[in-house]
């Protein structure tokens, strides 16, 4: 059975505040995060995760079921706006500050692809999802550093819902992190830039 989602972003997470925040934070341990709607035995193999001692939690924004490890980098944003913009509005933002951060790091071929996925050329090294109370906005995101996508075959199963570019591949055909791709940035150095991007942007 899931957990309630105590993880360190959590207190971004409130529906009364009334300034913006992040948090760019690297996971301490493997963990799978069910989004609001997946049931968790047709999400994960829940034998596995079990059997490796790996929590399942859930959370209250959408999309699909991900899963946190220290060779990943979450990006948690909470805006406030008192207008009832479409999530894409806010995809867009936010997803547009992260490519920017990674392209000028040195990452390319980057883009935004299905609702709010970011990919190097037509893999997935992101995914994010929008929680909305009030006036308060919650981004969350997950980005592949270096997580060898094995871990994703073995703990996810494959999505009920994906997005069309998707077509069916398997997650080693559908998933890369940015060190597969190339780029041997570390966790730390992915989120210094991208902390320092949402810094100055929020703040």
């Amino acid at each position: 059975m899931e957990k309630v989602y105590d993880l360190p972003d959590v207190e971004l997470i409130n529906a009364e505040a009334t300034e913006p925040g992040f948090m760019i934070w690297i996971p301490e341990q493997t963990t799978i995060v069910l989004g609001q709607s997946n049931e968790p035995d047709l999400a994960v193999h829940l034998d596995r995760a079990m059997a490796d001692g790996v929590p399942v939690l859930k959370r209250s924004s959408g999309g699909q079921t991900v899963i946190l490890t220290p060779q990943t980098v979450v990006i948690s944003v909470r805006l406030i706006s008192h207008r009832l913009e479409n999530p894409q509005v806010y995809f867009k933002q936010i997803n547009s500050l992260i490519i920017n951060t990674l392209k000028n790091i040195g990452i390319k071929n980057l883009d935004q692809k299905g609702i709010s996925d970011i990919t190097i050329g037509e893999k997935k090294i992101l995914g994010s999802s929008i929680y909305r109370k009030k006036s308060m906005v919650f981004y969350h995101a997950v980005l592949n550093i270096a997580e060898p996508i094995s871990s994703i075959s073995r703990y996810l199963k494959h999505p009920t819902r994906e997005p069309d570019y998707r077509a069916g591949r398997s997650h080693e055909e559908f998933v890369t992190s940015i060190r597969e791709a190339g780029y041997p940035f570390t966790p730390e150095q992915v989120r210094q830039a991208l902390s320092e991007t949402f810094f100055a942007v929020i703040f």
